[in-house]
Order: structure tokens, then C-alpha cells, then sequence
């Protein structure tokens, strides 16, 4: 039996109305344009359903931010699934760590036509909408307390004998991904084994294919929200044909995009030279993306005279402040206020990675203190044990503190090794120079 062609779109994490506090130096009205990011691309969702005429929409937990979502949250969301049930359009959807049911709380009922997973693991049949022929069974269930550990992945179990696309709602981690709390953890082979054809997740921010026999996808969330949120977010629109093949397409639905740039000072020798590249990555970021603001991070790299300045003086703060100052202006000027921010770039930031002027050939060359110091790190480098025995000594002491043992303990390799090249540095300018110059990796906002 040939299955009917159909076509969903599956969302998740939209997180609607994120306070967005910590942002330091954000000027009231920019900040409440990223508070309405969330919201914006929530609209941007339900256009783009029903555009794209889907049979239904997925989506795979954390609706609200919070479980005591706001009143306006719950306004604008019932806005939303009254839009797309004047074309007919059914939702599908489950509770997540961030709005479990046992967090309800001024809460609007829900129209006929959104489905939402109650706590135990339940299917329903979805029909197209062009002529009501079955052609997806949805099998889900919504969080009922914040935090659920057992796997419920291996719960879901493909009906006997359908023929029609089975697609599994899971907010969890799959395969303990790092930076995310274990809820409902499951691993790959239980999704595969499953018998399921989509798994349609959410919790993980950072969209991503595990794999596509079956599909095994996060979207990510609809909005990035910080720096630790960068690049394109949206959902994904989902054709599957009648042959069961499912193609699937990203579509952005982001106002704000959140980015981390480098920019090198190879060559700058002053402040000036610094100010005006700095503009010119602002320029090509606002170029790169005209109808969004985006909100950059600016990593500034490489080795040269301006180091010193950045690390130990109160120019890099200065100068921060000054792209902001006219960033504002633009935004003032332009009078986007009547928009949404396109095509402003506001400076978040700068995280200092500079370096001084230094030879390293030719110092790892040189017959002195200095040298063999640096050959000493070149060899370590090398030898990922060495890398480890090296920062575990050397930290020994630092980690009787609780926090800080917790933080070296999330230490990857990576950060090991760079924990290890700005010693190299910090070694180098106190031989060199009694100046306290070499403080890496500082952070400005």
C-alpha cells in the first residue's frame, strides 16, 4: 500500500518572551526588541505554515521560557494557533523542561484543533488536509514535572501492521550531548530501533541531523537568545513523498542574530587602524544581514603593538563604548523604532585572544631560559597525556575550590591546550617585560 504524500513542519524551543537579562550596556529600546525577538519568530512560524499550505505543525517542547509563563506569552501564543486554525492547520505538541504541565498558571484552554501530549507516552492519527486520508500516526507526552530522568524513548512503539509515517515528539538528549541537562536520556539505537520514521526532537538548542534512516532531528530553537546561541535559527519544513522518502528544508525564522566574529590586529599599529576595522566588520556584518540585528561578539586575534593596550589599559572598554554610542545613533536616525532593529549591529562585546609581538620561530630556536621554555610547550602540546598531567598539576590547587573544580573538570582538551599556550605567553612577557601585558583571553562588555 503506497503511503499519501504529505508535508509538516517541525519546530521546537521557541521559548517565547525570554527576559533576556545579563546584557550589560543595551539601551532600553534595543533591549525590548530582543525580548519581542521570540515572539516576532513565532509570527514568522505560523506565516510560514501556512504558506507553505502544511497538513500540521510539531512542536517539541519548551513553548514557554518559564513555567510560570506570562500572561502575554499565553495571549500571543492562542493569537498564533487561531491564525492557523482559520486555515485548517492542526497542531501537534509536547510539554518540555521549561513548561511542564504541573506548571500551568493563568493558562488559556486550548483550541479543538492543537493537540497537546498529556505525561504518559500516547498516538494519535493526523490526516491531510487536502482530503482527510490518514497519513501520520504522532506519538508523544509532555513533561509533567521540570525535570524527567527515565527514558522514554524506548516507550514508543510503532503501531503493528500501519502503513502510515510514524513520527515520535521527544524533548530529551540524545547520547548525553554536553551543555544540557540528561532529561528523558535516550541514545541513537534506541531511536533506530524504534521503528519510528521522523523523531522529532527538542531540548538541544543547536540544530542538528543525528541521523536520516530515520530521521533524527533537533531544529533548535526558533530564536537565539545569547552569544552561547549563534547562527541561523529557525524550523524545518518536512515533505514526505509516497514512497515514505522525507526531504527536509531549514527555514530561518530568527530577528536576531547572535554571532561571534574575529578580527585580527596583524598590522594595526594604533588605535585609529583598530577603530576603523572594527567599523568595517560591523559594516560587512550589517551587509550580510540587512533585515535582522544582529548582536556580534567581536573575538579579536593575532600579535602586534596594540596588545598591551587591549589587555591592561581602559581603551578596549572605551573603545566598545564609542561603537556603541554610534550604533545607537544610527538606530535613532534611521527611526527603525517602528521596526524590529534591521540592520543593526550592536557590539556585545570583545573576548581579547591577542598576543605580544614575539618571534616564535626564533625564540624555538634560541639557546636560552626562554626558548627551552617554549620547545617544553611545543613537546607537551603534542602529547595530549602530557597536556593533561601538566594543567591537572598545576590546577591542583585551585581545584580545592568547589566552583573552580567543577569548571576544570568541563575543561575539553582543547581548552587545556590553550590553557597552556597563554602560560607560554604570560612566561614570555614577564621575562621580556615586567609590564602586565599578557593577561589572554580577557573579556570586555
Amino acid at each position: 500500500m503506497r503511503m499519501k504524500a504529505f508535508r509538516f513542519l517541525h519546530a521546537a524551543d521557541l521559548h517565547l518572551d525570554t527576559p533576556f537579562s545579563g546584557m550589560s550596556g543595551v539601551p532600553d529600546r534595543l533591549r525590548e526588541l530582543l525580548r519581542e525577538s521570540t515572539f516576532t519568530a513565532f509570527e514568522r512560524m505560523i506565516r510560514l505554515a501556512i504558506e507553505e499550505a502544511v497538513d500540521f505543525v510539531v512542536i517539541s517542547g519548551d513553548i514557554y521560557d518559564a513555567s510560570d509563563s506570562s500572561l502575554r506569552a499565553q495571549l500571543r501564543l492562542r493569537e498564533g494557533w487561531d491564525k492557523l486554525g482559520e486555515h485548517g492547520i492542526p497542531v501537534y505538541l509536547i510539554r518540555g523542561n521549561h513548561d511542564p504541565l504541573s506548571g500551568r498558571r493563568l493558562r488559556l484552554a486550548l483550541p479543538d484543533h492543537v493537540t497537546e501530549f498529556g505525561p504518559k507516552v500516547e498516538s494519535v492519527t493526523a490526516v491531510r488536509r487536502s482530503d482527510g486520508e490518514p497519513v501520520a500516526v504522532l506519538t508523544g507526552a509532555s513533561y509533567p514535572t521540570p525535570a524527567v530522568h527515565e527514558n522514554l524513548a524506548i516507550q514508543y512503539q510503532r503501531e503493528p501492521g500501519s502503513d502510515l509515517y510514524h513520527i515520535g515528539l521527544l524533548h530529551g538528549n540524545v547520547d548525553g550531548q554536553e551543555g544540557h541537562d540528561a532529561y528523558a536520556p535516550c541514545s541513537l539505537r534506541d531511536l533506530q530501533a524504534s521503528g519510528y520514521d521522523y523523531w522529532a526532537l527538542g531540548h538541544i538548542h543547536k540544530r542538528q541531523i543525528l541521523c536520516d534512516s530515520p530521521w533524527v532531528v533537533y531544529p533548535g530553537n526558533i530564536q537565539g537568545r545569547s552569544l552561547k546561541e549563534t547562527g541561523p535559527k529557525g524550523c524545518y519544513l518536512v515533505e514526505v513523498a509516497e514512497n515514505g522518502e522525507a526531504e527536509l528544508s531549514f527555514r530561518r525564522l530568527d530577528q536576531v542574530l547572535w554571532l561571534e566574529s574575529r578580527l585580527s590586529i596583524d598590522g594595526l599599529a594604533t588605535e585609529e587602524a583598530l577603530k576603523l576595522s572594527l567599523e568595517e566588520q560591523l559594516d560587512e556584518l550589517r551587509e550580510a544581514e540587512p533585515d535582522r540585528m544582529t548582536v556580534v561578539r567581536l573575538i579579536l586575534i593575532g600579535r602586534g603593538p596594540l596588545h598591551g593596550m587591549l589587555q591592561s589599559g581602559p581603551e578596549a572598554a572605551e573603545l566598545l563604548q564609542e561603537l556603541r554610542r554610534q550604533e545607537l545613533g544610527r538606530f535613532e536616525a534611521e527611526a527603525v523604532e517602528a521596526g524590529q532593529g534591521e540592520g543593526i549591529v550592536w557590539p556585545a562585546g570583545f573576548k581579547l585572544e591577542t598576543g605580544m609581538e614575539l618571534d616564535r620561530e626564533g625564540v624555538l630556536a634560541e639557546d636560552s631560559f626562554l626558548g627551552e621554555l617554549f620547545r617544553l610547550g611545543e613537546r607537551t602540546a603534542a602529547e595530549p597525556e602530557r597536556v593533561e598531567e601538566l594543567v591537572d598539576t598545576a590546577l591542583a590547587q585551585a581545584a580545592e575550590n568547589r566552583q573552580l573544580r567543577r569548571i576544570l573538570q568541563e575543561l575539553n582538551p582543547e581548552a587545556k591546550r590553550e590553557l597552556v599556550r597563554r602560560a607560554e605567553e604570560l612566561a614570555a612577557a614577564l621575562l621580556i617585560d615586567d609590564t602586565p601585558t599578557s593577561r589572554e583571553g580577557r573579556s570586555v562588555s
